[in-house]
């Protein structure tokens, strides 16, 4: 007969195994998953990540834009690439088509709705008469759901068109990123509201912002990379455009940054909220603006140089003028003055007073594909929900 203090040791080796394997079960799966496979990429946005929308719909930005990766002018905004280039490119999926653009688009692994100057919400002043596009989210949303019903059609009918266009089980299995929002800001700056006015939108805008992740993820979504707002009183047309404003200790607005970090407290509570009415999506917070924000805060610690001033623009303490846009030409003192680049976009974070440099945007990208400014924390290549990695 054993002993009690062998049956002792025996019960606790016993429930040291069943620990161990209890252990195992649910590590595991956590351990081993596997890298997401988007076929394809859906982007709901402004020109931080437009490659076309608005070129093909109004005008091409001129030369120098697309200067450093392009040789030329390729619709983005931009001396080259931008964040959602790099994150196709980490797929190994080809640059995104705009919607918009009607000559010499592919559209098999997805499509681009963004446009430059683009918002949340329905603008109040329109190109051309006014400053902001017509190619609101909720409008974006619209041609995406347009866009997926005529897709079926063609893939269904054949002909030429058809290898153009996602197949149709590539929809629920893409990822679907937003990055929008600086200009709802911007338009309330520019309208000469006040600060505590512009920081009194903000709710509503989010609101219209969730609205339209609803209506995606209805159509069909499941896996989203959202980016908060960057720091917009960074940006030289803030700063040249209201120089009375108190600067931080980066030479930044403060003012304006701190209606930015108010968007992004809101961004935040509503993605927290999307969450939990959508527990099935994957809906990942990405803190681009906190990335960013280190631009200027520590230029030199990552190899930048006068964060604060635009390369490509013309005039004052920012290299910016309201009038003297990159790649015009203006008159002063009687001379006809191109408005070009410095000579290397490579070390700067700012192109042209609104946009970031191609270098910029590789940085950001690098910072946040890892994760970790992600919430939940999981880089970019994990960030799907999991019926989609095949």
């Amino acid at each position: 007969m054993e002993s009690p203090s062998t049956i002792r040791l025996a019960t606790s080796l016993c429930c040291i195994c069943v620990l161990l394997s209890f252990t195992a079960t649910v590590i595991n799966p956590v351990v081993a998953l596997e890298n997401c496979k988007f076929p394809a990429i859906f982007n709901f946005a402004d020109s931080n990540s437009d490659t076309g929308g608005y070129a093909a719909a109004f005008s091409q930005p001129p030369w120098p834009y697309g200067r450093t990766f392009f040789r030329m002018p390729a619709g983005r905004f931009s001396d080259g690439r931008l964040m959602i280039d790099f994150i196709a490119n980490s797929f190994g999926l080809p640059f995104l088509s705009a919607y918009l653009n009607s000559l010499g688009s592919n559209y098999t692994n997805g499509a681009n709705f963004a446009t430059a100057a683009a918002t949340i919400r329905l603008p109040t002043r329109i190109i051309p008469a006014g400053g902001f596009s017509p190619f609101y989210l909720g409008l974006q949303y619209d041609q995406f759901v347009q866009f997926k019903s005529r897709t079926l059609k063609i893939r269904k009918r054949g002909g030429v068109y058809k290898d153009l266009m996602p197949k149709e089980e590539y929809f629920p299995k893409a990822l679907y990123t937003l990055d929008i929002g600086q200009n709802d800001l911007g338009e309330g700056f520019f309208a000469n509201m006040s600060i505590q006015e512009v920081n009194a939108t903000v709710p509503d805008i989010i609101n219209g912002f969730s609205t339209n992740v609803r209506r995606i993820y209805k159509s069909g979504a499941r896996s989203f990379w959202i980016h908060n707002t960057g720091p917009i009183g960074c940006l030289p047309y803030i700063l040249a455009n209201f120089q009375a404003a108190q600067r931080d200790s980066a030479g930044c607005s403060k003012p304006h940054n701190e209606v930015a970090q108010y968007f992004n407290y809101k961004l935040k509570e509503a993605v927290s909220q999307l969450r939990k009415d959508f527990p099935l999506a994957a809906i990942t917070y990405v803190d681009v603006y906190s990335v960013k924000y280190s631009l200027f805060s520590q230029p030199k610690k990552y190899g930048f140089e006068l964060p604060l001033v635009a390369c490509c623009g013309y005039g004052g303490e920012y290299n910016y003028g309201n009038d003297a846009g990159c790649g015009s030409t203006i008159t002063v003192n009687g001379s006809q003055i191109f408005v070009g680049s410095c000579e290397r976009p490579s070390l700067r974070v700012n192109w042209d007073g609104i946009h970031y440099t191609e270098a910029a945007n590789k940085f950001v990208f690098d910072q946040i594909s890892s994760g970790a400014f992600s919430d939940p924390p999981l880089p970019l290549r994990m960030a799907c929900h999991r019926n989609t990695s095949y």
